[in-house]
C-alpha cells in the first residue's frame, strides 16, 4: 500500500471486525494486499499513530502470551464514522486504482444501506465501462487485436478479461441488492 489513504482505510477496516495488536493487524493486511503492495513497520506503525493522534483509534495495553505487554488496537466511534464515510464516499482514485478499491471492496459490507452499497459498485462500474487502454494510437484507444507488439497485447488481452469479469460481478451483485 503505496500512499496512506488505502493503508489507513484497511486498517480502520479490520479494526472496525474487532481490536488487534499491531502484529495481527500487519498479517491482516500483508494477506489482503502484501503480494501487491507490502506493508513495511515503517509504514503501518506510523499510520496507526497519526490515525489514534486523530481519535479514530485507541490503544491499549493486555497481558501478552508470553512475559511481554502487548499494544492492542481498537477503533474509537469517530474512527467508525470516518470508516463509513470513507466507504460511502470514495475518492476518484479508490475507485480507478484497482488495488485501491480492492481494498475498498474488502470492507463494504461495513456499510448498513444497500443504497450506499450500490452507489459505489454502480461508480466502479461506470468506470469499467468508459472507454480506455493502456495505451492510444492518433488520440484513440489500441485494441489488442491492432497491437503488434506481444507484451503490450498480452497486457490489453489480460485487461480486457479481467475487465469483463469485474463487470459481471458488479451487475449481479447490483441486481442482488436490488440497484
Amino acid at each position: 500500500m503505496a500512499s496512506g489513504g488505502d493503508l489507513s482505510l484497511t486498517i480502520l477496516g479490520f479494526l472496525n471486525e474487532r481490536p488487534m495488536h499491531g502484529y495481527e493487524l500487519k498479517a491482516h493486511l500483508a494477506a489482503l494486499t502484501g503480494h501487491l503492495r507490502p506493508v513495511s513497520d515503517g509504514a503501518l506503525y506510523p499510520a496507526i499513530s497519526r490515525l489514534e493522534a486523530k481519535g479514530l483509534l485507541e490503544r491499549h495495553e493486555e497481558a501478552g502470551a508470553a512475559a511481554a505487554r502487548r499494544q492492542v488496537l481498537t477503533i474509537t466511534e469517530e474512527g467508525r464514522q470516518e470508516l463509513l464515510r470513507r466507504l460511502s464516499e470514495p475518492a476518484d482514485l479508490d475507485i480507478s486504482d484497482q488495488a485501491r478499491f480492492f481494498a475498498l471492496l474488502a470492507f463494504l459490507s461495513a456499510l448498513p444501506d444497500p443504497v450506499d452499497q450500490a452507489r459505489v459498485l454502480r461508480r466502479r462500474l461506470a468506470f469499467l465501462e468508459a472507454p480506455a487502454s493502456f495505451f492510444s494510437e492518433g488520440g484513440r484507444p489500441v485494441r489488442a487485436k491492432d497491437e503488434p507488439d506481444p507484451y503490450r497485447k498480452g497486457m490489453l488481452l489480460i485487461a480486457r478479461a479481467s475487465s469483463k469479469a469485474e463487470k459481471e460481478w458488479l451487475r449481479e451483485r447490483l441486481a442482488e441488492l436490488g440497484a
